[in-house]
C-alpha cells in the first residue's frame, strides 16, 4: 500500500501487495505501484474534469461516492471503493463510516438545493468532511480532492491544480494544507476556502 506522506523512491520494493490486481509475477517498487495508480486516476480524470460533469454522471450520492474511489483505484487495488475494515491513524472508527458517508452525501444534497454556501465553501466542506471519514484503505486524499474539483467543475469552476505530491514532506504547501484541514476540524474553513479559489 502506498502511503502518501512517504517519498517515492525508484528503489523501494512495495511491502504490502494485499489486494493488487497488477501481475504478481514480480516485486514492484513503490514508483511503479505510484504510476499505476496515477494512470488510473487520470481516466476518472479525464472523464469528470475535462468538461463540467452532469448531475446524472456525477450525482454525490452514498453510492456514487464510493463508484469513484472505484473508479480512480479499482484498475490497481480490488479494495477500491470498499469501505475499510481497519483503524487509522486519521479518520473516524471503521463501523462509523457507512453512516458517516451517508449524512456527507444527504449534506450535499441539501446545501446543494439550497444553496446554503457558495461553489468555493461547497467544495471546501465536501473535501474536509471526505478527509475526516477516510472511508477507504488508501487513496483518501486524492479521492477527497478529486471530489471538491468534480463540485467544482460541475458549478462553472475551473478545479484546483493540487500537486500529486502535496503530502510528501519535501514539499513547501504541505504544512500550509495539513494546517487549514486542521483549523476546518474547529469550523474555520477560510484558509481551505482560499485553496479551493486557485483554480486552473
Amino acid at each position: 500500500m502506498i502511503h502518501s506522506t512517504k517519498p517515492i523512491d525508484d528503489a523501494t520494493p512495495l511491502d504490502d501487495i494485499s489486494g493488487l490486481k497488477l501481475p504478481r509475477d514480480k516485486v514492484y517498487l513503490l514508483k511503479e505501484i505510484y504510476v499505476a495508480e496515477a494512470n488510473n486516476i487520470a481516466l476518472a480524470t479525464l472523464k469528470y474534469l475535462a468538461s463540467p460533469p452532469s448531475k446524472k454522471l456525477a450525482s454525490f450520492s452514498y453510492e456514487w461516492l464510493s463508484k469513484l474511489h472505484e473508479e480512480m483505484f479499482g484498475n490497481v487495488w480490488d479494495w477500491a471503493g470498499k469501505f475499510r475494515q481497519v483503524e487509522l491513524s486519521i479518520g473516524i472508527k471503521a463501523y462509523q463510516v457507512p453512516t458517516a458517508l451517508k449524512e456527507l452525501a444527504d449534506d450535499i444534497a441539501f446545501w446543494d438545493t439550497h444553496k446554503t454556501f457558495d461553489i468555493y465553501e461547497m467544495a471546501a466542506r465536501i473535501h474536509h468532511r471526505a478527509v475526516q471519514i477516510h472511508p477507504y484503505k488508501n487513496g483518501n486524499g486524492r479521492w477527497s480532492r478529486m471530489l471538491a474539483n468534480i463540485y467544482l467543475r460541475q458549478n462553472g469552476s475551473m478545479p484546483v491544480k493540487w500537486q500529486e505530491d502535496l503530502l510528501s514532506k519535501e514539499n513547501p504547501k504541505r504544512d500550509a494544507y495539513i494546517q487549514a484541514l486542521k483549523v476546518a476540524d474547529n469550523g474555520d474553513y477560510s484558509a481551505l476556502i482560499e485553496m479551493h479559489k486557485i483554480t486552473y
